[in-house]
C-alpha cells in the first residue's frame, strides 16, 4: 500500500515592515522618497527637445548606435534594428521625466528585435512597447515572458543567465548583473541581466541595471565585447550601490570588461537618486582623465545616431 504525500501548506507572505522594505537596498522612507525623487522632480523644468534623426548609410560591419535616454538604446546594422529598454515616456507614475527623449518614436526604422533587460517600469515600459511597429521578436529575461502578451510581438523568447538565441547571422546572450527583478512586491520570479549583441564581426554589450560585481569578469573572459553600455547613474547614498554602480565603479567594469568603447547611460533622464542629475558624466570623465580613457569614453548625445 502506497502512501500519498502531503503538500507541506505554502507559506504566508511577509507584508513590508516599512516602505524601505519595498527594494533590495532598504533605502528609502516615505518623506525622504517624495521629497528627493518626487517633489524634486516636478519642480524641476523639462528640458531637451527630440531631433529628427539622420540614420546613417551603413556598410557591413559598421553600427550605428542612437541613445534614446536612460537606458534606451537603437543599434542599427546593414540589416537589422534592435532597440533595448525603450521608454519614451514623460511620467513613470509621479516620476517625471526631467530631460525628453532624444527622438520621437514615430521617427524609429522599423524594429526587428526588442531587447528587455528586467521587469522594473523603467526599463519595460509598456505604452512605449504597445506603439511599436510590430517588432518581430522580444527576448527578455526568464519570467518575464508574461508581461509580454498583447504588446505585438510576433515572438517572445525567454532566457536565463548565458543562455543565447540566435536567427540568421545575429546571436543575443543574457548575461548576469547584481540587481533585482521584482515589478511589483512579492514578485520574486522574475529574472534580470544583460545582453551581449553579436553581429556582423560586433559585439556589444548593454549591462542592464546593476551594482559591480564579480560577473563583469567573468563576461570580459567569456566575449571580451567591443563596446560596452553601461550606466553610471542612481549611486548615491550608498546604499544604492547595492543595485548601481557610480562613475567610478563604471570604470572599473569597463576594464573588467576588456571593451575597447565605453557608453555611459542611465543618467540625466529621470530623477532617480540623490545625486545632481549632471554629476555623474562630469566625474566620469574627471576618473577618464586621471586614468587616460578619455579616448574609449563616448558621451552621446539623445537622438544622435554615432557610427562605430
Amino acid at each position: 500500500m502506497t502512501k500519498e504525500k502531503t503538500e507541506s501548506p505554502k507559506p504566508r507572505r511577509k507584508l513590508p515592515r516599512s516602505f524601505k522594505d519595498l527594494t533590495p537596498a532598504k533605502h528609502f522612507n516615505p518623506r525622504t522618497f517624495f521629497q528627493e525623487l518626487i517633489l524634486k522632480g516636478w519642480f524641476t523644468p523639462r528640458h531637451g527637445q527630440p531631433k529628427r534623426p539622420i540614420f546613417p548609410k551603413l556598410k557591413t560591419g559598421e553600427v550605428a548606435i542612437t541613445w534614446i535616454g536612460h537606458a534606451s538604446f537603437l543599434i542599427q546594422f546593414t540589416d537589422l534594428n534592435v532597440l533595448i529598454d525603450p521608454n519614451f515616456a514623460n511620467w513613470l507614475f509621479l516620476m517625471k521625466r526631467i530631460k525628453r527623449a532624444g527622438l520621437k518614436l514615430k521617427d524609429l526604422p522599423p524594429i526587428d528585435l526588442v531587447l528587455l533587460t528586467h521587469a522594473h517600469f523603467d526599463h519595460f515600459h509598456k505604452p512605449t512597447l504597445r506603439k511599436l511597429t510590430a517588432p518581430k521578436i522580444g527576448v527578455m529575461p526568464r519570467g518575464v515572458g508574461g508581461l509580454a502578451k498583447n504588446l505585438g510581438f510576433s515572438r517572445v523568447i525567454e532566457l536565463e543567465w548565458w543562455e543565447s538565441f540566435s536567427q540568421g547571422d545575429w546571436k543575443v546572450t543574457f548575461t548576469p548583473s547584481k540587481h533585482w527583478g521584482a515589478r511589483t512586491l512579492h514578485d520574486q520570479h522574475r529574472g534580470y541581466g544583460g545582453f551581449i549583441l553579436e553581429h556582423q564581426g560586433r559585439k556589444i554589450y548593454h549591462a542592464g541595471d546593476s551594482a559591480y560585481f564579480h560577473g563583469f569578469k567573468e563576461i570580459g573572459r567569456k566575449f571580451a565585447p567591443e563596446i560596452a553600455l553601461l550606466p553610471i547613474g542612481a549611486y548615491h547614498p550608498e546604499t544604492f550601490r547595492r543595485v548601481h554602480i557610480g562613475p567610478d565603479d563604471a570604470v572599473r567594469a569597463f576594464k573588467d570588461l576588456r571593451a575597447k568603447t565605453f557608453i555611459p547611460m542611465h543618467y540625466g533622464t529621470f530623477k532617480l537618486s540623490f545625486e545632481d542629475m549632471d554629476e555623474p558624466p562630469r566625474w566620469l570623465m574627471e576618473i577618464a582623465e586621471a586614468e587616460k580613457l578619455t579616448d574609449q569614453i563616448k558621451i552621446l548625445d539623445e537622438g544622435v545616431p554615432r557610427v562605430f
